[in-house]
């Protein structure tokens, strides 16, 4: 099992903490006067999708988790869950929300995604940066709105709601970081 130090820390890696698998989502080094070293990490637990802070001494060791990456695609969502198959065996499975988290806001059905998973059990899932998605509802843009005149909401195909330019409108294709959440752009085609 491979071993990291708090100098090795790095938003997006997963360790083992107290029996829990936790992803890194952000950690800050910080050095006071005379006084050791410390780092303040921010974490998300993988199994329940709480986020914590703590504080470790400089130089604490942690074991990174070993998972495993599988391509995916994403079928169908119903009361039972979100419906997925693999790739390569074609063997269907579905996954609860709580495990999806914040990407059922950008699952499109028949796109593929990465799973990933810790001895054998799926843990997460791994987006690419942008999704493009339609504009499923949204105000109707008005004669004489530019492109730096302002901003609305628009409620995307998924469900997600994101502020877009005004000029948008109803079946536009808008790309969106699902890091964040936000429109980027229009796409065109």
């Amino acid at each position: 099992m491979a071993v990291v130090d708090t100098g090795g820390l790095r938003k997006g890696l997963t360790i083992e903490l107290e029996n829990e698998l936790v992803r890194v989502t952000d950690y800050q080094h910080i050095k006071q006067g005379r006084g050791s070293a410390f780092v303040r990490v921010t974490m998300r637990n993988l199994r329940t999708g709480s986020t914590t802070e703590r504080t470790f001494q400089a130089g604490s060791r942690f074991n990174v988790a070993r998972l495993e990456r599988q391509t995916i695609q994403f079928l169908y969502h119903d009361d039972d869950g979100y419906h997925f198959m693999d790739t390569e065996s074609y063997e269907q499975f579905s996954l609860p929300e709580e495990t999806l988290g914040d990407a059922v806001n950008y699952l499109k059905e028949n796109e593929s995604i990465d799973l990933l998973t810790y001895q054998e059990k799926p843990i997460d899932v791994e987006l690419p940066v942008t999704a493009t998605l339609r504009i499923a509802q949204t105000d109707p843009g008005f004669r004489g709105d530019t492109a730096t005149g302002g901003n609305k909401p628009a409620t995307l195909e998924t469900g997600l709601v994101v502020t877009v330019p005004l000029f948008l409108n109803e079946g536009d294709l808008v790309k969106v970081d699902t890091r964040t959440g936000q429109y980027l752009e229009r796409v065109t085609g």
